[in-house]
């Protein structure tokens, strides 16, 4: 009887059933992996790295609280380098050899698009804390892809509400980054401004990781704008920042610009030229309430610098993956999904809301003042004011 029930094991084996049987067990008692799809080298190193911190911040108070159903989360880091091509062979081999149960991280709008096709691909779920571009939850939405932090169009509402109250009637130039981010963000704080009366009277595109700015002054000086927007980022914004200054470009002018334009990454190295910079935010650690007065200290206690939006809505997505896999009692793709579209979830912003609709998150936004190296909060959007309607129409 035990030689045949050896045989019977035996044959098993070789057919491979039990080798099928032991990863699925594993699936659901193992390790929750997520992939991590992020700058760490290059112009927007200091973004990914800000979405390092606030992953394993969250990361780490998870897993000593039990984990997510039970199960210890692991993070799986891959460098996308902001370059949409890396990050789609990133993506497909998180998701195909580490086989991730989730994936986020991703910077570049260009990337978080491509990444998002790979998801649908592999039929799993991906959520950016990171890029900007209305068309991720517009025009070309997925259904796997989702976003915990604010739209261009959310932050533009902010700003322009701030400024037309400010500088009503204001003449205002603007200057992106050339590709999917920088001309999303232009269009879509021109299209607010406009609506408000402000006068949008030149706009211009450099390539990412420029190191001159200089041949763009003329045509900005012609144009004598009151308001100077950008949507650069990382080290473009500080390499831009110093060479206005040092052309006089900046001087009488009010600069604002994008929520990633300066923050605790790159503030240091703008230095002095930084003063007086407005954006429209969805985070600042000034935002009084006692999720944040937590998350600012822990995270400082941490990483020995303060955390930014990158770094707090990185921290909010795990809360958010944690929430939707509860609350759906599963990691399987479609039943996650379903539990995300409608979630509420806290956050250091406190309380927000997955839009169904369009998978957008509806938050509070707040426009900022630097002052003395410190974001200030000088006024606030309701979140269902600033959201607009959803553009989407995949379903």
């Amino acid at each position: 009887m035990k030689t045949l029930q050896r045989t019977a094991v035996a044959a098993l084996w070789s057919a491979g059933l039990l080798g099928a049987v032991a990863p699925a067990a594993h699936a659901q008692t193992g390790p929750l992996r997520i992939g991590v799809v992020t700058p760490l080298s290059g112009t927007y190193a200091p973004i990914g790295a800000q979405v390092k911190m606030g992953l394993e911040l969250a990361l780490t108070e998870i897993n000593a609280a039990g984990g997510i159903m039970g199960r210890k989360v692991e993070l799986l880091y891959e460098d996308e380098e902001a370059n949409p091509q890396v990050a789609v062979q990133k993506a497909e081999k998180l998701f195909q050899q580490s086989k991730v149960d989730f994936l986020t991280g991703t910077v570049n709008s260009g990337s978080t698009l491509a990444v998002g096709q790979v998801a649908e691909r592999n039929d799993k779920l991906i959520a950016t804390t990171v890029s900007f571009s209305d068309a991720i939850t517009g025009d070309k939405c997925s259904p796997n892809v989702f976003r915990v932090n604010a739209k261009a169009g959310q932050q533009s509402v902010a700003l322009a509400e701030w400024l037309a109250k400010d500088k009503p009637g204001a003449s205002l130039f603007l200057l992106g980054p050339d590709y999917e981010m920088g001309r999303s963000t232009v269009a879509a704080f021109k299209d607010a401004a406009t609506q408000r009366g402000i006068k949008a009277n030149g706009e211009l595109f450099a390539p990412l990781d420029s190191k001159d700015y200089s041949s763009y002054f003329g045509q900005i000086r012609a144009a004598r704008p009151q308001v100077f927007y950008t949507s650069t980022a990382g080290n473009d914004t500080v390499r831009l920042f110093s060479q206005l200054a040092e052309y006089g470009i900046n001087k009488n002018i009010t600069m604002i610009g994008v929520s990633g334009a300066i923050t605790a990454q790159n503030i240091k190295a703008i230095g002095k030229n930084a003063e007086g910079f407005v954006t429209g935010v969805g985070y600042t650690p000034e935002i009084d309430n006692p999720q944040n007065k937590r998350f600012v200290a822990d995270f400082i206690k941490a990483n020995k610098i303060a955390p930014d939006l990158y770094g707090a809505d990185s921290y909010g997505v795990l809360y958010f993956y944690k929430a939707a896999v509860e609350k759906a009692k599963s990691t399987e793709t479609a039943k996650v999904r379903a539990a995300m579209e409608g979630l509420k979830w806290d956050t250091p912003q406190g309380e927000k809301t997955m839009r169904a609709a369009d998978h957008q998150a509806i938050q509070d936004m707040y426009a900022v003042r630097i002052v003395k190296g410190d974001f200030t909060i000088i006024s606030k959007v309701q979140g269902d004011k600033a959201i607009g309607p959803s553009t989407c129409k995949r379903w």
